[in-house]
């Protein structure tokens, strides 16, 4: 595994392993290990088509059924499209109530944090980009609580944030979520500050989906809340990706912040396929 560093906090570039073949003990063990260590993996040109994707995905861990077809549909697909081309290869522009909902994705947020247990990495697969548009930005939440004083790290530390899909996607359209979806994600309980148990390094966990901090009143949650994200995101600790035709990235939910940048769908094609790997439980049983 030869590792290219892409910020100062996080990310890698990776070449010299091959995602193609089953893994062995080992090999999962090195791509666990550096997932703990750079939290986002590129592997140019690795792209695997869906069947080895989701078995890839299950040598990780557990593979999380996608939330809206199970909740909207009771149906199991562990398979979620990003982007504007649908399965007919038509692609979907601007004005499309696909389109308009998949922008909620353009606040800063971590994937399912909204689930009793969220996601653990999402796994990206790239088959069409924008020639001009639609990067990914993400930021490192392990870098932003380590550079929190003494004093505000004992005041986050002890902190339980309700998470909720309804609220976030409230902010795309008052009624982007279906009865029947919002029924199958009710707010959950999550630690404000999760700890990874390989390294012991701690993170804030927030995003867009992060309602209110359980006990306090909702202008001061969001004076909290918002006032670490914007300090998180500050423009020097951002890592902008530009997808590229062909390769898989993994990143990790427990403790990076990500939000997409817009693409004009009415003049290009967008195609990824994402799969995620479940978490191992409940934040608020994890080790602290």
């Amino acid at each position: 595994m030869e590792i290219q560093p892409l910020h100062a906090d996080f990310g890698a570039r990776i070449t010299g392993f091959d995602l193609s073949v089953p893994f062995d003990g080992p090999r999962r063990r090195a791509l666990l290990d550096a997932i703990d260590r750079w939290s986002f993996l590129c592997f140019p040109d690795q792209a695997p088509g869906d069947e080895r994707h989701l078995a890839f995905t299950r040598e990780i861990g557990e593979a999380e059924p996608n939330h809206l077809p199970k909740g909207e549909e009771g149906r199991i697909d562990y398979f979620g499209t990003i982007g504007n081309v649908q399965e007919d290869g038509t692609a979907l522009g601007n004005d499309h109530r696909k389109t308009i909902f998949l922008t909620g994705n353009n606040m800063w947020h971590t994937d399912a944090s909204f689930k009793p247990v969220p996601a653990f990495v999402s796994i990206n697969a790239v088959y069409e980009v924008p020639s001009e548009g639609g990067e990914t930005q993400f930021v490192s939440a392990r870098a932003a609580y380590d550079r929190l004083d003494a004093a505000r790290r004992a005041e986050v530390d002890p902190l339980i944030v309700v998470h909720d899909y309804v609220f976030s996607r409230s902010k795309v359209s008052p009624d982007a979520v279906s009865p029947a979806l919002a029924k199958s994600l009710p707010p959950v309980r999550q630690r404000f500050v999760r700890r990874n148990p390989s390294n012991g390094k701690k993170n804030l966990f927030m995003g867009s989906h992060a309602r209110e901090i359980e006990g306090w009143s909702e202008q001061s949650s969001r004076t909290l809340i918002d006032g670490l994200i914007e300090e998180a995101t500050a423009e020097a600790n951002i890592l902008t990706h530009r997808w590229k035709a062909g390769e898989l990235v993994i990143w990790d939910n427990r403790c990076l912040l990500h939000r997409g940048l817009g693409y004009d769908a009415d003049r290009h094609r967008r195609l990824m396929r994402q799969t995620r790997v479940r978490g191992v439980g409940p934040t608020l049983e994890e080790a602290f």
